[in-house]
C-alpha cells in the first residue's frame, strides 16, 4: 500500500489530477513517499458493483470497500477529493455512458416490477447520493480556513451585495408535519437488534430488520406529513405571487438521497398542479416522475401541444422562478441535484439576498425550506444581514467547525432506513425484545426515516471540539437544541464530559437559531469561534461560513481525524464542478481552483511526517505551505475566462514555488540539493511554458467520455507542456 493514497474522482478535480499528481508523485519520490490511486469515482463504483455482467478485462475492483477498510487502520493517510453525489439523472447518464462505451450494464430500472429490476434497482440505489462519505468517515471533522487563505482573503475582500433593510427576502418553513416537529430520539442502554414494520388494517409489513446497534446508540425516528407539506407549499407559491418574490426551493437531494427527492418532486407537482390535474394519467403514460424534475418532464411532454400549452400557462400565471441559468431556461425545479442547499442559501445570502429571474434579472426570493430543523439558522442569518447589513470580509473573523459525522452519525434521510409509506398504518421501530423504541400514525405518501449516532463517535466528537477549543482559545459552540428530541440525547452526553475535563465553562450549548446569530456577531468583531455541530449542520456550515468569509467553501483545510488513528484529509466542499468541465471541452480552460488540494496535501505529508517519523515529509509538507502562500500571494489561480492563466498554470506555478521552497531550506540538506537543478529549470523555462500552456486554449477538445474519461486523451490536454513534462517526468 503506498504511504498516501490520492483518490480518482470525477468532473473538474479529475481533470485537476491529471495535471497535478505526476508533480506530486514526483516531488514525494525524492522523500520516500509513494502516492497511489483509488479509484471511487462513479463510473468505476458502477462497474464494481455490477462484475458479473462485464468481461474479465472490464472488471473495476471495489476500491471504496479498500478504502473502507484502509481508513479503520493507522495506517491510512488518504486524500479525498470531490466526487459526484449521484442523483438520478446523474446515474442514468453514466450508465449510458458507459454502456455507450461497451460495458454490458442494465439499465436503471425507473419503475421496477419484476425481481431481477428490483434487485437491480437496490444495487444502483446503493451508488445513489453521497455514498463514498459515510464509507470513509470513520473519524469526526475539523474544517477551517487555512492561514494563508484566511490572510488573502481579508487583504483582498471579495464583492458582496448589498443588503435592504426592507428586503422582501426571506426564509419559509413548515411549522408543523415536518421531520422536526415529528422527531423522538431515545439512548439505548445496551446491544440491541431492531426492525422497522408498518402495521395496517392488512396486517404487517417489515419495512427493514436486522439493524445492529451497540449500547449507547442515539436512535431517531420521525416523518414528514405529505399533505401538511402539499398545503404549505401551495399556500408558499400563492404567497410568493402576492409578495412579488422569485419562488425558490433549498434542499439537499444528494446527501438526503430518498427523502428530498421524493419531496422535490411534490414542489413540482405544487407548482404545475393545474397541469397536474388536468392530464395527470397521460403525463404518466407519457414516463413523468415529478422526483425526476422539471427538466425530465418537458422532455417527455414536448410531443404533445396541449400539455406543452397548459404548462406554459400555468408558469405564466405562477410566481417567477429562481434560475440556475436564466439564459439556458433552466429552473430551480428541473433538476434536484441542481440547486444544493449548502450552496444555494449562502450565494443568494452573500448576493445581498437578490437571486437570478427568469428575465435575467435579480430579485428578492423566498427562500422555501420544506422542513424546519435547520431552516432557522438561514432564516436568523437573512434577519441579521437585513438588521446589520453584509459582512466585511476584509475585517471578519472566521467560524471553524468540528463536525459529528463519523461511523454514519446522523445520517438523515440515508437510504436503508428512509421510506415513502404505501398506506395509512403505524410505522413501528421494534427492538429484538419486544420492545416497542418508536411509533409514528402515518398516511400513504408520508415520508418516514430514522438514523443513529453511535457513543463513540459522539464522544470522539466532543473530545475533538475540547482540543480544538484549546488549540484556538477562541469561544466555542455546541449547536444543540434542547427542545428538540435527538439534540437533548446529545447534550446528556456532552455536559458531562466537559464537566470531568473541567471545561465546562469553555463552551456554550446554544440551539441553532441562538448560534448562528451569536457567530455572525463574533466574526463581525473580528474575533473567531468554532462551530461544534452534527452532520448536516457541518455540511452546511461549511458552506455558508466560508461562501461568506473567502467567497468560497473550496479553500478550506478539510481534516477527518480518524478514530482508527489514520488521517483523511478533504480537499474542500466546492463540489465536482460540471459546468467547469464543460469550459474545457468547449474552449480547452480549467477553472477549477487546486487550493483545496494544495491545502490537503501539505497536511498529510505533515500528518505522514509525525505518524511514521518521516522527517522529509515534513519538509515537504512545509514547503507545500510556502507555495501555497506564493500561489495567493501572486495572483496565481486560475482565471475564468479562455484566453488567461487556468488549472494549469497555477499546476506549473505550484511546481515552481515548492521546488524554490525546498531548494532554500536548511532543515534537510538532501532534498535542498535534489531541489535547486529543479527549481532552476522550472524558472529558466518559465516563459517556454507558459507559451506552451496558452497556446493550446481556444478549441475544442475531446476527452474520450465524461464519467469515464479515456486516460490517454486526458492526459494530453492536462499536460499540454513538453517543457513542464520533461521536467517533472
Amino acid at each position: 500500500m503506498s504511504d498516501i493514497i490520492y483518490t480518482k474522482v470525477d468532473e473538474a478535480p479529475e481533470l485537476a489530477s491529471a495535471s497535478f499528481l505526476p508533480i506530486i508523485q514526483k516531488f514525494a519520490a525524492a522523500a520516500g513517499v509513494s502516492v497511489g490511486t483509488k479509484d471511487i469515482s462513479l463510473a468505476a463504483r458502477i462497474l464494481a458493483t455490477f462484475p458479473e455482467h462485464l468481461s474479465a478485462a472490464q472488471r473495476q475492483s471495489d476500491d471504496l470497500a479498500d478504502l473502507g477498510r484502509l481508513v479503520k487502520t493507522p495506517d491510512a493517510n488518504v486524500i479525498k477529493l470531490p466526487n459526484i453525489s449521484a442523483s438520478v439523472p446523474q446515474l442514468v447518464a453514466a450508465v449510458k455512458e458507459l454502456q455507450a462505451q461497451g460495458f454490458a450494464l442494465p439499465d436503471y430500472p425507473e419503475a421496477p416490477e419484476t425481481a431481477d429490476e428490483k434487485a437491480i434497482r437496490a444495487k444502483y440505489d446503493g451508488i445513489k447520493g453521497s455514498a463514498v462519505n459515510p464509507v470513509l468517515r470513520e473519524g469526526n471533522s475539523d474544517r477551517r480556513a487555512a492561514k494563508a487563505v484566511k490572510s488573502f482573503a481579508q487583504k483582498n475582500p471579495h464583492r458582496m451585495g448589498d443588503w435592504a433593510a426592507d428586503s422582501k427576502t426571506h426564509v419559509s418553513a413548515m411549522s408543523g408535519g415536518d421531520f422536526f416537529s415529528n422527531e423522538v430520539s431515545a439512548t439505548l442502554s445496551k446491544d440491541a437488534t431492531a426492525k422497522i414494520v408498518l402495521v395496517t388494517n392488512a396486517g404487517e409489513t417489515v419495512l427493514k430488520d436486522g439493524i445492529s446497534y451497540p449500547a449507547g446508540t442515539v436512535v431517531d425516528a420521525t416523518f414528514m406529513s405529505v399533505a401538511a407539506l402539499q398545503t404549505f407549499l401551495a399556500d408558499e407559491i400563492a404567497k410568493t405571487k402576492v409578495e412579488g418574490t422569485l419562488f425558490s426551493l433549498h434542499m439537499k437531494a444528494t446527501m438526503m438521497k430518498v427523502s428530498d427527492p421524493i419531496i422535490f418532486g411534490h414542489a413540482v407537482k405544487a407548482y404545475l398542479a393545474p397541469v397536474f390535474e388536468k392530464h395527470g394519467e397521460a403525463m404518466r403514460e407519457l414516463g413523468v416522475n415529478a422526483n425526476s424534475g422539471l427538466g425530465d418532464l418537458l422532455a417527455r411532454v414536448k410531443g404533445n401541444a396541449e400539455i406543452v400549452a397548459d404548462i406554459d400557462a400555468c408558469m405564466a400565471a405562477r410566481p417567477p422562478m429562481y434560475m440556475v441559468d436564466s439564459d439556458k431556461g433552466i429552473t430551480n425545479l428541473h433538476v434536484s441535484s441542481d440547486v444544493i442547499i449548502d450552496a444555494s442559501m449562502p450565494a443568494l445570502i452573500r448576493a445581498g439576498g437578490k437571486g437570478w429571474g427568469p428575465d435575467g434579472k435579480e430579485s428578492d426570493t423566498n427562500c422555501v425550506i420544506p422542513d424546519n430543523s435547520y431552516a432557522p439558522v438561514y432564516d436568523e442569518t437573512v434577519n441579521f444581514f437585513k438588521e446589520n447589513g453584509k459582512l466585511n470580509p476584509a475585517t471578519a473573523g472566521t467560524v471553524q467547525n468540528v463536525g459529528l459525522m463519523a461511523q454514519k452519525a446522523e445520517e438523515y434521510g440515508s437510504h436503508p432506513t428512509t421510506f415513502e409509506i404505501a398506506e395509512a398504518g403505524t410505522v413501528k421501530m421494534i427492538l429484538d425484545d419486544g420492545t416497542v423504541l418508536h411509533e409514528h400514525n402515518v398516511e400513504a405518501g408520508d415520508i418516514w426515516r430514522s438514523a443513529s449516532t453511535r457513543k463513540a463517535p459522539i464522544e470522539d466528537w466532543v473530545n475533538l471540539a475540547i482540543d480544538r477549543q484549546k488549540a484556538e482559545g477562541c469561544s466555542a459552540i455546541f449547536w444543540l437544541d434542547a427542545s428538540r428530541a435527538h439534540d437533548a440525547e446529545l447534550i446528556a452526553y456532552v455536559k458531562p464530559i466537559l464537566e470531568a475535563k473541567g471545561v465546562a465553562d469553555k463552551f456554550e450549548i446554544m440551539a441553532p437559531r441562538e448560534a448562528t446569530r451569536a457567530s455572525l456577531e463574533t466574526i463581525t468583531k473580528g474575533d473567531n469561534t468554532i462551530a461544534i455541530t452534527g452532520n448536516v449542520l457541518r455540511d452546511y456550515l461549511t458552506d455558508l461560513f466560508p461562501i461568506l468569509e473567502l467567497a468560497t467553501s473550496a479553500k478550506m483545510l478539510s481534516i477527518v481525524k480518524l478514530m482508527n488513528g489514520g488521517g483523511l484529509f478533504e480537499t474542500g466542499a466546492g463540489g465536482s464542478a460540471p459546468k467547469h468541465v464543460q469550459q474545457l471541452e468547449k474552449e480547452n480552460h480549467l477553472r477549477w481552483d487546486s487550493l483545496g488540494e494544495f491545502c490537503a496535501l501539505g497536511e498529510s505529508l505533515t500528518f505522514l511526517a509525525d505518524a511514521k517519523g518521516n522527517e522529509k515529509a515534513r519538509v515537504l509538507g512545509e514547503a507545500v505551505d510556502a507555495a501555497t502562500q506564493g500561489i495567493l500571494d501572486n495572483d496565481h489561480s486560475p482565471s475564468r475566462k479562455v484566453g488567461e492563466p487556468d488549472n494549469r498554470n497555477s499546476h506549473y506555478w505550484f511546481a515552481r514555488y515548492w521546488a524554490d521552497a525546498l531548494a532554500a531550506q536548511s532543515k534537510d540538506a538532501e532534498l535542498a540539493a535534489h531541489f535547486a537543478p529543479i527549481a532552476k529549470e522550472l524558472a529558466a523555462s518559465e516563459s517556454k511554458i507558459l507559451a506552451e500552456l496558452a497556446e493550446v486554449q481556444g478549441d475544442a477538445v475531446d476527452l474520450g467520455g465524461y464519467f469515464r474519461t479515456n486516460a490517454a486523451k486526458t492526459a494530453s490536454v492536462m499536460r499540454p507542456s513538453a517543457t513542464l513534462n520533461a521536467i517533472i517526468g
